[in-house]
Formats: structure tokens, C-alpha cells, sequence
């Protein structure tokens, strides 16, 4: 049998995607135990069968598993997650209404939106860090981009060549690539694309020259030899490509805090022992080597940290992009 095409390829992985929303669209009860007293929701702004909605349902287990509780996964999409965000902060501060974030409805849209509906300080409690979702500068495999210091050379040769895809704009990777830009004195270009197929689509065919995603959703086509991973987000490798260097390890700086991660938290004025709590549940969780395992296979590295340190993290990392949207000029608003 012939070897499948780039195209093919993508049409294949994201036909098994939408194969695996329905199954879960067909399991979507809750995860049931027979404790008395109303369930917990857990609530994500995104749809389902991507993987925060997988994540929610596999920490929703554990829990149940391990609390006895009733655990139901809310998908309230829309508004870059802020909708989801938005309905967490209402609800009752009893523990029984959990938010599971990306960063940027946390740490960067209080930097760019003029306007706000909510203040992530003073609306919600950080619970825990519950994974790291790495991303990675990827190139076509069958073009001349071998190493970090290729698409460097490439893109001051030719400035053309400095566009870079990717799926969100806003993001702290957007501002990272626009922190790099400056640093090499070559503007790089963001270019936002509606989904994760066209885009690697167009980086496999030639038409793109470099984009940057999850790891989650090019792990196939990169072990198929369609694409070429220059540099992994982070401070660490990763565990799944122990081989690929960190951005910063490659060449390029200002990407040790442009990963995603998704973290745990509850409206403001929740119970300090009802924090504890979760915490406590949530952090076990991240660090059971089943969940590890699973969570693995969605390009998703757990990490279990506490809601204090998450809280650090979370200031650190808008800081760092503080300086940067302001020099940017990005705005969300316009």
C-alpha cells in the first residue's frame, strides 16, 4: 500500500477527532456517584471532544473515584472562553462549580481587552496546575529547514518567509513570536488560521512557512515524517520528544512561558477548607501515572501544582507579556 499523502493524512486524523466527539457526545452522562447533595460542575470553555473537554472528563473520574462525588462537565464555548469564565464567576462559592482555564482568558485578556467582563484576581481562586500543553515551531519535513538556526538564517535572507501560523492570536505564544521578532530584528508575522488542519495543510504543501501548535495535534503527521519539529515551548523538553530541544535550548529565548497549560478554579469566596479540598484531590490526580499516561497521548504533560504556585505562575507570566502587548499595540477589542 502507498504511503498516505500529507493531505490524507490530516484528513485522516481529523476524521478520527470527530469520530472520538461523537463517542463522547454519545457518553456525555455524568460521572455519577451516590453521594447525597447537588453535583459538582466542571466547567470548560470549549467543546467537546477537544482536549480540555477530555481532560475535565478524566480528572472527573479520578475524583469520583477517589471523593465519592457527582461530577458533570459543562461545555460552555464561545468568546475565546470567556463565556465559561464568565458563568463561573456567578455561580454559588460552594466547591460545587469548577472552572478549567487556558491561560489566555487568565493572564493575557486582562492585557488586551479594554473591556472585561471579569477580573481573574479578584473573580476567581486558583485551585491547581493541572497539566503543561507544549507547543512546537513546526516546518515541513520535505523543505530545507533543519535546525532552529536554518529558519533564523532563512527568515533574515528573506523577511517573506517570516510568516508564522497559528490558531489563536492574543495568545502568550503570539506574543512570544513577537518578542523573537524584536530580538533578531526580523518582524515575525502571525497569521491566524481557523483550524489546526488547513494550517499544517498549508505548512506540509509549502504555502506556510513555519507554524506554531500543540503538541497534541501534530504527533502523527511529525512521526509520519510530514513535519519537522525546530523547538519544543517551556523551560524542559518534552517527555514525548526527549530529542527536540526547547526553543531556547535551539536559539530562540522568550518562549519559556509560552506553553498552554490548563489549571482548576473556583469563584471567589469558596470555603478555605473546601479549596483545600480540591486542591488536595486535584494535585493527587495530576500526579497519578494512569491519568500521566492518558493525558500523555493528547500532547498533554501533567504537572500537580498548587493553587499558590499556580497563582505565581499565572502573575509571572502576564508580567512577562505585559511590556510586550504594550509595545505590540494588540489590542482585542478592535
Amino acid at each position: 500500500m502507498p504511503n498516505p499523502t500529507g493531505r490524507q493524512m490530516l484528513r485522516r486524523i481529523f476524521s478520527k477527532a470527530a469520530a472520538a466527539a461523537a463517542l463522547l457526545g454519545m457518553a456525555m452522562a455524568p460521572v455519577a456517584g451516590h453521594a447525597n447533595g447537588q453535583p459538582t460542575r466542571i466547567v470548560v470553555g470549549f467543546a467537546a471532544g477537544g482536549a480540555a473537554d477530555i481532560l475535565a472528563r478524566t480528572f472527573a473520574e479520578w475524583m469520583h473515584a477517589h471523593l465519592g462525588d457527582t461530577y458533570i462537565v459543562e461545555n460552555r464555548p464561545g468568546a475565546s472562553a470567556r463565556i465559561a469564565v464568565d458563568y463561573v464567576k456567578r455561580a454559588a462559592p460552594d466547591g460545587k462549580t469548577i472552572l478549567i482555564s487556558s491561560p489566555s482568558p487568565i493572564t493575557i485578556f486582562p492585557l488586551t481587552y479594554k473591556k472585561l467582563n471579569y477580573d481573574p484576581d479578584t473573580y476567581l481562586i486558583p485551585i491547581a496546575h493541572l497539566v503543561d500543553a507544549p507547543q512546537a515551531l513546526t516546518v515541513s519535513a520535505s523543505g530545507p529547514i533543519h535546525s532552529m538556526q536554518d529558519y533564523l538564517a532563512s527568515i533574515k535572507k528573506d523577511p517573506r518567509a517570516a510568516s508564522v501560523g497559528m490558531v489563536t492570536l492574543g495568545s502568550p505564544t503570539h506574543f512570544s513570536l513577537l518578542s523573537l521578532g524584536k530580538s533578531i530584528d526580523v518582524p515575525l508575522t502571525p497569521v491566524a488560521y481557523k483550524g489546526v488542519g488547513p494550517m499544517l495543510s498549508d505548512v506540509i504543501g509549502g504555502a506556510l512557512p513555519a507554524c506554531i501548535n500543540p503538541l497534541g495535534g501534530q504527533m502523527e503527521l511529525y512521526r509520519a515524517g510530514k513535519i519537522r519539529f525546530l523547538g519544543v515551548t517551556g523551560t524542559r523538553r518534552s517527555a514525548m520528544l526527549p530529542d527536540v530541544p526547547t526553543m531556547k535550548e535551539a536559539g530562540a529565548d522568550g518562549f519559556e512561558m509560552a506553553s498552554g497549560w490548563f489549571a482548576a478554579f473556583v469563584p471567589a469566596g469558596t470555603p478555605k477548607e473546601t479549596v483545600e479540598k480540591l486542591e488536595k484531590a486535584m494535585m493527587a490526580a495530576a500526579k497519578d501515572p494512569v491519568i500521566r499516561e492518558k493525558l500523555q497521548e493528547l500532547g498533554l504533560e501533567t504537572t500537580g501544582w498548587s493553587g499558590d504556585e499556580l497563582k505565581q505562575y499565572i502573575h509571572a507570566q502576564r508580567d512577562y507579556g505585559r511590556g510586550i502587548v504594550a509595545e505590540s499595540g494588540f489590542s482585542a477589542d478592535s
